[in-house]
């Protein structure tokens, strides 16, 4: 529960979401008319209309950000589970350190890579050692973006870089140990036909990927490195906008 619920006396998830909702429509409220976050102007008071084409005027924009928040809302919360788990992985990196975060990423990806040399053709392993050398790079990186960087470059940077530390470990994983394929790579298969059958179907891009490219193999592991980054921005941004509603100490 945020301390803003705590401090106007209301206790539990439906206060804190009352709450929140009342600062996001406030906030868009403001963004026309003034003063309409309340307590934010205890001394002036609320602004409120008082002729009949103000009054309109507020109703309208009212309800539309009333229906805005049918869709941000969720997007909010999204971003507050993202910003507690992203808390957690960033208090063990900042444990570790840098140098630290990218030794445990370099001995993982090391075994795994030394496992790939051992049981696949000399082409394969030479794709999981790039993989490997990728995964390593991207600790480093949003690990050094997450303890220097600020909030743009967090977005821009330690999000997606974290996403691609956590996305290719499993994939690489089932790639030279046959047990996780049905747990890694089948899922992954089935994804991929989703987004062919619906989201990419816009401008026949559907068409073009499978004429083009053939998902097997290392190609998992390229997939799940090009759905971090868009997939990175996007927890980012929501973070953004959880921090706005729910600011941190």
């Amino acid at each position: 529960m945020s301390t803003r619920a705590r401090n106007r006396g209301g206790g539990g998830i439906v206060a804190a979401v009352k709450v929140d909702l009342a600062l996001l429509h406030g906030a868009w409220m403001e963004l026309i008319f003034p003063r309409q976050r309340g307590r934010g102007h205890s001394v002036m008071g609320k602004w409120k209309p008082e002729t009949l084409p103000q009054k309109i005027g507020y109703a309208l924009w009212s309800a539309i950000g009333a229906l805005g928040l049918l869709l941000v809302y969720p997007l909010t919360v999204i971003g507050l589970a993202t910003r507690f788990y992203a808390a957690k992985l960033d208090s063990t990196a900042t444990r570790l350190g840098i140098v630290g975060a990218t030794g445990v990423a370099l001995l993982f990806w090391g075994i795994l890579t030394v496992i790939a040399h051992i049981q696949l053709p000399w082409d394969a392993f030479l794709a999981v050692a790039a993989a490997s050398g990728v995964a390593t790079l991207s600790t480093a990186l949003a690990a050094t973006c997450s303890k220097f960087g600020g909030r743009p470059l967090s977005v821009a940077l330690a999000y997606p870089f974290a996403m691609t530390a956590l996305f290719l470990p499993p994939v690489v994983a089932a790639l030279v140990t046959p047990s996780l394929e049905p747990h890694v790579l089948e899922p992954s298969y089935d994804l991929a036909v989703w987004l062919l059958d619906t989201v990419l179907v816009f401008g026949d891009l559907n068409t073009y990927l499978r004429d083009n490219y053939q998902l097997e193999g290392v190609a998992y592991a390229g997939m799940w490195l090009g759905f971090s980054f868009p997939l990175g921005w996007f927890l980012g941004a929501m973070v953004a906008l959880a921090n706005v509603v729910r600011p941190t100490n």
